[in-house]
């Protein structure tokens, strides 16, 4: 039978048992208890957070400060009740001396994380009397013992939830107010414990709501934070293939005897992509914020990402899963940016041919048999590779010492299907002696990034960037002249192409017509395209 007219927590009536037990001191506010307290919260599936209405109920027990918590928790949520009991026992607010039912809806939705703890303590509160009933708040935070609040993953897809969902104010901890700041059209306050968010519902005014920290400006010259392109002596092919390729986002393959120079130009790449839009920016976020890669206080990520994982990833690692909620793997952080592969071959082969999914559809979808989840994977792969398990295959100053069966072996790892995706092969040798001694000056990163820029911004006018250009456009965006024509069919018949590859073959000269600043894609365009496909042939054939 549930109690009614409940009086002043240090008043005791008969047969009721008190809000408050004895020894506990009375909170610093009181407000007229409400057994039944509702307050709200968010659960983050994918890189969507939903909405979660935490509800407490306090009744008379047979079992004094009984806890039963419902609504699919997993094991984090369901620990919650010792971290909560002492959190309020510790803050000096005491806990219930009656059962507390604790209800997160919808309940077919099954809840994970630490992150209701502060929501739960609050709805507690509200139910004894501590805080006064609010709407239009939504909290999120994990508690210590000793009251405090600890940080979150995923707190900009929890803004931008509380934004959909036209929540006002947004409470939550104080490391994460950076990142949730940056949404517009609600307040965001950071908290550091518990007793700051009772005072910030009792006393609202006396709390100013965080403010979006500015992203520091791009560099003019990416050398000051990221390596030059200008340190960087001979591969004048391989630097001309990069900057078509990051112009367009087109996939590359390096291939090359060790010491060439392929990790040292894939590692430049990323200084010569543009800027990250705000968009862009914030849906990288998002993905870094909800796999916990956010340095602590940190808010808008404003460079695009690098992801150079080792070849003993796990298919799990690179497209992302988990056993309960799936987080996203490797090509869902690279996102907007550059997944670099290096020793190619040296990868498990399950692992390189679940590539081929995203590289087409840009999305990573994980199935489990509770949720499906689709997670954004919008990367440019760029892998480097030996062209035996020596590395000398074709070298002409050392010898290479595997034989054919080998050397077939070690290439046959790469399938025909996952090198058709790539749109760019090029073929990095070993510098000569008299380049890597030259010291005349060679074209740095910022120049080659402004030449891209402006590339890049002329695809974005015609709607998206080249290497995502549907089919249905190639036709009209690639239109080519009577010697195009000629050049695309005798490549196609003589290197056996397929349809695939005739489609990327358009994109990239596409691409080289644009940085030339070429309203039509002539025969040049169309040969140095073809030129980018022709290694799969000579090593694989």
């Amino acid at each position: 039978m549930r109690e009614e007219g409940q009086c002043h927590p240090s008043v005791s009536i008969a047969g009721i048992a008190p809000l408050f037990p004895e020894n506990s001191r009375p909170p610093p506010h009181y407000f007229s208890p409400m057994p039944l307290f509702k307050t709200r919260s968010a659960a983050v599936f994918g890189i969507d957070a939903h909405l979660v209405d935490v509800e407490v109920d306090l009744f008379r027990s047979g079992m004094a400060r009984d806890f039963m918590l419902v609504g699919m928790p997993d094991t984090a949520v369901r620990e919650s009740r010792e971290r909560i009991k002492s959190a309020l026992m510790n803050s000096g607010y005491g806990y219930p001396n009656q059962a507390v039912t604790v209800n997160l809806a919808p309940a077919h939705v099954r809840k994970e994380g630490a992150g209701f703890d502060l929501p739960m303590a609050l709805a507690i509160l509200g139910a004894m009397g501590t805080v006064p009933a609010f709407d239009a708040h939504l909290s999120v935070g994990e508690l210590s013992l000793d009251g405090a609040i600890r940080p979150v993953r995923g707190a900009l897809s929890v803004a931008v939830c509380a934004r959909d969902r036209q929540i006002q104010t947004l409470i939550l901890p104080a490391e994460n107010a950076a990142e949730a700041a940056v949404v517009e059209g609600i307040r965001v306050f950071g908290v550091r414990h518990l007793a700051e968010v009772v005072e910030l519902l009792s006393n609202p005014a006396l709390f100013t709501p965080a403010t979006p920290v500015p992203p520091p400006a791009l560099p003019a010259d990416p050398a000051s934070v990221l390596p030059d392109f200008r340190d960087v002596r001979g591969q004048t092919t391989a630097k001309r293939a990069l900057q078509v390729a990051a112009a367009g986002a087109h996939n590359v393959l390096m291939i090359g005897p060790p010491g060439s120079g392929k990790t040292m130009l894939a590692r430049r790449l990323a200084g010569i992509l543009p800027p990250l839009s705000f968009e862009e920016a914030i849906e990288t976020t998002r993905i870094h914020s909800i796999a916990g890669m956010l340095p602590p206080g940190a808010g808008l990520l404003t460079s695009r990402p690098f992801r150079a994982p080792h070849h003993t990833i796990s298919d799990a690692g690179l497209l992302g899963g988990g056993a309960s909620s799936p987080r996203p793997g490797e090509v869902s952080l690279a996102h907007h940016g550059l997944l670099f592969l290096d020793e190619f071959p040296e990868f498990p082969r399950n692992v390189l041919e679940i590539l081929r999914q995203p590289l087409e559809d840009r999305t990573v979808t994980i199935a489990r048999s509770s949720m499906t989840l689709t997670f954004p994977a919008a990367f440019m792969l760029v892998a480097a590779m030996n062209p035996c398990p020596c590395g000398f295959h074709g070298d002409s100053t050392r010898e290479c010492r595997c034989t054919p069966a080998i050397i077939q072996r070690y290439l046959g790892k790469i399938s025909g299907p996952l090198l058709d995706r790539i749109d760019i092969q090029i073929e990095v040798p070993a510098v000569p002696f008299r380049e890597l001694r030259a010291h005349e000056a060679t074209e740095s990163s910022a120049d080659m990034r402004a030449r891209i820029s402006r590339a890049r911004d002329l695809q974005l006018s015609r709607g998206t960037v080249n290497a995502r250009m549907p089919s249905a456009s190639v036709r009209k965006l690639c239109a080519l002249d009577d010697s195009g024509e000629r050049t695309l069919e005798l490549a196609m018949r003589r290197m056996s192409l397929s349809a695939r590859a005739h489609d990327r073959i358009l994109k990239v000269a596409r691409t080289v017509a644009d940085l030339d600043r070429s309203e039509s894609v002539t025969a040049k365009h169309v040969a140095e395209a073809i030129q980018y496909r022709s290694l799969d042939r000579n090593y694989w054939n």
